[in-house]
């Protein structure tokens, strides 16, 4: 890469000539350089902004060039753009040391993640997304460099060159973007960079006490079921230690099935779904399947956890990444709060404050609602414009028995239908969760298919354009790409079932995207924060006395997002407010 024409800004007759010249380009690129990757605990060296014919650079530590209200106003209003690549990190240090909302923006990652849809095409890096869209190198060795101290004019080179090749990058990408027919989707995510990243600074509360007692509590637990199951599956291990228990390694599928093999129970495999429908039979089985859930709790749910709490907040502050899964799903990590335990004794350990209050809101039954907007099902759309319950209207139809005359039994077939068959759930798996033969689940499916017969239409028709055209959409538009073997049948009966879930799970994840965009703006009257989000549901934080008023703003505008995405189908939040992380 050719040397980087930069301006070095040290006055303010300097700054206002920079936002002068800045001011008259609809598209800048941006960058900064910090002290190290913590906002809480690092600072803002460097931001350097690159219009075409030059890059200017601003040293933080010499020049206090956001006390400047026409700068911060090129930053915090939609226009001009600014050109990011990983937005969400600069936007949070911009957000946590000069508390300014930095709004219109273009990630170039984010759009590089689009574009890739899902394909194992390459790191999303600067270097490797400039090397892929402009066939140009890019030297991050001084990336690591120490910001802290005096400065170099090859490190001044360096930040400015990270700023300038974001104009032509920009350029390229979105010219990718908008002949994939992205715009939409790219637009979607570009305007959630601010709420993930300022969801990432208020972090979540939670009560270390609670969680050390919890984790006692699931230490004792996990000794004793340990003790039990191998009591269970002494008569299948030929030694016994000194303390009278089997030597077996449960944690050993091969000696886990030898030891059930030499106690009479003969099984293909230790996971999860070949043991399900063995378990009310045997109850070595039982005991397995309940030491690996509470094996599994403290093995991501330890006391680790408590190592993520930061010093300076006494909260948690996971890192979200916007595009964690092909179809848009956000992941989270550092820690994974989207797979906290969803019961009563780990969730009410994460506890709003004293004076302040915590309001849930998930989305009910969305992507039931997303497939009878999609397929039209006059059965489907018919019942979730009812407002009955869903579960027992489908046992009437699929059973042809009066809503009052639904067992429990029946709901419960009917509710592992609704939700697994658009995941192309089987009728293996069905006669596994709902303890019936194959046979009957068999007819079970029947009568499903023939009771939403448009349901069946759609997703057979989804999964052959999913092999067919190796792509599908959301509802946003976004792409996702499906590689696969054409002539491996297993690969094939994969993408077919990605046909069907991936577009319906990423409109979801389309969807509280924006709630989160809409939710952000809407809160800032009152003393409250998006703490949270997992998947379909959104934790905020908010003052004690404003907890109702907030709960009524939650739904309203988690509702108005849907509403973008879902035109035929009634949208249903469901909130709760508490002092605790519970539903």
């Amino acid at each position: 890469m050719s040397k980087t024409s930069y301006k070095l800004i040290a006055n303010e007759a300097e700054l206002e000539e920079a936002i002068a010249r800045i001011s008259r380009h609809t598209v800048i690129g941006v960058d900064t350089e910090t002290t190290g990757l913590d906002p809480l605990s690092s600072r803002v060296r460097l931001i350097q902004i690159a219009i075409p014919e030059q890059t200017f650079v601003i040293d933080l530590f010499h020049f206090s060039a956001f006390d400047h209200e026409g700068l911060r106003e090129i930053f915090s209003a939609a226009r001009p753009t600014k050109i990011f690549h990983n937005a969400k990190f600069d936007v949070k240090m911009l957000l946590h040391h000069f508390d300014l909302e930095v709004r219109g923006v273009f990630d170039t990652l984010l759009a590089s993640q689009l574009i890739s849809a899902g394909r194992s095409d390459g790191s999303h890096g600067l270097a490797a997304v400039v090397e892929r869209f402009l066939d140009e190198s890019v030297d991050k060795s001084m990336q690591v460099s120490d910001w802290s101290g005096d400065l170099t004019d090859l490190q001044y080179e360096y930040a400015a060159k990270d700023a300038a090749i974001m104009l032509p990058l920009r350029e390229k990408l979105n010219e990718k973007l908008n002949e994939l027919k992205l715009t939409e989707a790219a637009r979607l995510e570009f305007e959630c960079v601010l709420p993930v990243a300022a969801m990432e600074l208020a972090g979540m509360a939670i009560d270390a006490e609670c969680w050390r007692r919890l984790v006692v509590d699931v230490e004792r637990a996990h000794e004793v079921l340990s003790s039990e199951l191998k009591r269970e599956l002494a008569a299948g291990i030929p030694q016994m230690s000194l303390f009278g228990e089997p030597t077996i390694n449960l944690d050993s599928p091969a000696q886990v099935m030898e030891a059930l093999k030499r106690i009479g129970i003969k099984i293909e495999g230790t996971r999860s779904w070949q043991l399900q429908s063995l378990a009310k039979e045997h109850k070595a089985i039982e005991k397995l399947l309940e030491y690996r859930s509470v094996q599994k709790a403290l093995s991501s749910y330890g006391l680790s956890l408590l190592e993520y709490i930061h010093p300076r907040t006494g909260r948690l502050h996971p890192d979200f990444r916007q595009i964690g899964a092909a179809g848009g799903r956000m992941s989270c990590s550092s820690p994974n709060l989207q797979q906290a335990p969803n019961t009563p004794e780990y969730r009410g350990c994460f506890r709003a404050p004293e004076g302040r209050r915590l309001a849930i809101a998930d989305f009910s039954q969305i992507e039931l609602r997303i497939l009878a907007d999609w397929s039209q099902d006059t059965a489907l759309v018919k019942a979730l414009i009812s407002g009955e319950d869903l579960h027992c209207v489908t046992a009437s139809q699929m059973f042809g028995i009066p809503l009052d005359k639904v067992s429990k039994a029946q709901r419960a077939a009917a509710k592992q239908l609704n939700y697994g068959i658009m995941y192309g759930l089987g009728a293996q798996g069905l006669a596994a969760r709902i303890d019936c033969s194959v046979e009957e689940a068999e007819g079970l499916i029947r009568k499903y298919f023939e009771t939403y017969s448009g349901v069946a239409v759609w997703l057979r028709d989804a999964a052959s354009r999913a092999v067919h055209d190796r792509e599908s959409r959301t509802r946003s538009g976004r792409l996702i790409y499906f590689t696969f073997d054409a002539n491996d049948r297993s690969q094939v009966a994969a993408t077919q079932r990605f046909g069907k879930n991936v577009p319906i799970q990423g409109s979801s994840a389309d969807i509280i995207k924006r709630a989160l965009t809409l939710l952000y703006d809407a809160i800032k009257p009152l003393d409250a924060k998006i703490v949270n989000c997992v998947h379909d549901e959104i934790v905020v934080e908010v003052a004690r006395s404003q907890a109702e008023e907030c709960a009524i703003i939650i739904e309203r505008e988690m509702t108005a997002a849907a509403r973008q995405f879902i035109r035929s189908i009634p949208v249903t939040v469901d909130t709760v407010i508490g002092d605790a992380w519970i539903k």
